[in-house]
């Protein structure tokens, strides 16, 4: 089997390249080929037995990617910042319709050419729906409609806060807002609310990764999963 991680230098992404080749599964990290980090990146995942791709975000260059390295799965793990989204806005560009939304669909329409269509996992995000005045929700909606429409295979998935240390950029307020968030959901399940916490609890990206890690591995068809699942998943052998 072999896996391709668009995202793979996220917080999120790192972790999924890690466990797949843990779990004998030829990975393919994705590296933006302008990235400044590139050159760390490429000794990091080749330390971890992955293949590094640098295939610059073109429909050709992901066309020709995929026809050379045809991926079982394909791990859409692509997001841009809050920050960079609220600076972008001026500049028209890494918007979250630009970036999370325009760069997956690009990913989902290459692998549409595939000769054989790989199965797609997709990081969402939870409470995603088509009238949140959020645009970093809307353009998750946007995802999960393309692929809802299209012909592959996919598990979407749905976590709450996701939260930890290890992050390359800081995230102070998403950091306190987990920690609010999980004292208040503390005391529900105390008071016998098990599955409300389970739900919207936060987790960090090692337990994300190895969620999405054994659900992707499980075998899907169409598949939406929340914030419980993901977890029960991770906890599993």
């Amino acid at each position: 089997m072999r896996a391709f991680v668009a995202g793979a230098t996220g917080y999120t992404g790192r972790e999924v390249v890690r466990l797949l080749v843990e779990s004998g599964v030829e990975t393919v990290a994705h590296i933006r080929p302008d990235s400044s980090s590139r050159q760390i990146w490429e000794t990091k995942f080749a330390e971890m037995g992955a293949t590094v791709s640098l295939a610059a975000w073109t429909s050709e260059e992901f066309r020709t990617e995929f026809s050379q390295r045809p991926p079982d799965l394909v791990f859409g793990l692509i997001g841009t910042t809050r920050a960079r989204a609220k600076e972008a806005q001026d500049k028209n560009r890494e918007t979250y319709d630009a970036v999370d939304f325009g760069l997956t669909a690009l990913l989902i329409d290459s692998c549409l050419t595939c000769e054989r269509k790989p199965s797609f996992v997709y990081l969402s995000s939870l409470g995603v729906g088509p009238n949140s005045p959020s645009s970093y929700v809307q353009a998750r909606w946007k995802v999960e409609t393309k692929l809802s429409e299209s012909d592959l295979k996919y598990l979407i998935a749905r976590p709450s806060f996701i939260s930890g240390d290890g992050r390359d950029v800081p995230r102070p307020l998403e950091r306190a807002g987990a920690v609010v968030s999980d004292g208040a959901l503390a005391l529900l399940g105390h008071l016998g609310f098990k599955k409300t916490q389970e739900k919207y609890a936060s987790m960090d990206n090692t337990q994300l990764a190895r969620g999405l890690v054994n659900l992707s591995l499980a075998g899907f068809e169409h598949s939406v999963v929340e914030a419980d699942e993901i977890r029960a998943a991770a906890n599993r052998e």
